[in-house]
C-alpha cells in the first residue's frame, strides 16, 4: 500500500528524502515517514510419503485450476507457524516436517509469499469451509491441474524445489 495521507492525523503527505531509501511519503505534522507496506502470507506445498501433493480447489479463485495451501500471516505469528496452522485449518492434517522454499512477490495482490514444503503422512482431509475440494495427486502429474506456470505464480518454483528435494524429475 502506498500512503498519500497520514494514517495518524489525515494530513496529505509530501515526499521527503529518507537517506538511501530516496523520497518517501512524510507527514510534516507528525514528523513521520510512511514507507510502503504490504501483507505477508504463506504458501505450502503439502506432500506425503508416496510423492503425492495436496491440491486444493477454491471456487472463489478458480473452478478450473488447483492450488497449494495458502493464507495470511496473522499478527504475532511467524511464517512457519502460519504455514502449519493454515495446513491444519484448510486440510485438517498435521505437518511433520517443514522446509523453507523461498519468498516470492505476488504483484497482483501486493503480497510477500513465504514458501514452504510441508511433509505429512497421507490421511483423509477434513476440509475447512474455505476449501471446496482437495485431492492427493501424483507429484509428477500435479502440473496438469495446477494454475499455469507464469511470472508471479509461486507454486512452480516451490514445486520444482520439492522435486529436487525428493529426487524426482519433471516428465
Amino acid at each position: 500500500m502506498h500512503y498519500n495521507y497520514c494514517p495518524k492525523c489525515g494530513m496529505k503527505l509530501t515526499d521527503k528524502m529518507a537517506g538511501d531509501d530516496g523520497k518517501v511519503p512524510f507527514c510534516e505534522r507528525c514528523g513521520q515517514y510512511w514507507f510502503d507496506s504490504f501483507s505477508s502470507c504463506c504458501i505450502v506445498l503439502v506432500a506425503n510419503q508416496y510423492h503425492e501433493i495436496a491440491l486444493l480447489r477454491q471456487m472463489y479463485m478458480s473452478d478450473q485450476f488447483a492450488s497449494f495451501v495458502s493464507g495470511y500471516i496473522t499478527p504475532g505469528e511467524n511464517a512457519e507457524e502460519s504455514a502449519v496452522r493454515e495446513v491444519k485449518e484448510e486440510l485438517g492434517i498435521d505437518i511433520e516436517r517443514l522446509e523453507y522454499a523461498g519468498t516470492y512477490w505476488f504483484a497482483a495482490k501486493e503480497l510477500l509469499m513465504h514458501g514452504f514444503i510441508g511433509f505429512a503422512s497421507k490421511a483423509d482431509f477434513r476440509l475447512s469451509s474455505e476449501v471446496d475440494s482437495a485431492a492427493w495427486v501424483s507429484a509428477l502429474k500435479a502440473p496438469e491441474t495446477m494454475f499455469p506456470d507464469r511470472p508471479g505464480n509461486a507454486m512452480y518454483p516451490i514445486y520444482r524445489k520439492y522435486l529436487k528435494t525428493v529426487g524426482l524429475s519433471e516428465e
